[in-house]
């Protein structure tokens, strides 16, 4: 199934976490967080200012981003869970 988010929404996939702490010891999926970072899949074309120009979206498909723990809609796609959100929801974008 294929999804194009419309305006100034993101398609995120959510990026796992590590399952083992520093200290070597493997945290239960009950205990786990949801994570906070996702990657990018599909962006809508921009969001439409009063005037009727449209302002392009800061992130693309492939950015790895992070974004607010309680962040867009959660959808299920082909078995995998992502996440539908506006920009304006996404904190920062990751680099290496």
């Amino acid at each position: 199934m294929k999804l194009q988010p419309l305006n100034d929404r993101v398609l995120v996939k959510r990026l796992e976490t590590e399952e083992k702490t520093a200290g070597g010891l493997y945290i239960p999926d009950t205990a786990k967080e949801k994570p906070c970072k996702g990657q990018v899949i599909a962006t809508g074309p921009g969001k439409v200012l009063e005037n009727g120009t449209r302002v392009e979206l800061a992130v693309k498909k492939g950015d790895q981003v992070l974004f607010n723990k309680y962040a867009g809609t959660e959808v299920k796609l082909d078995g995998i869970d992502h996440l539908v959100m506006r920009e304006e929801d996404i904190l920062a974008i990751l680099t290496d």
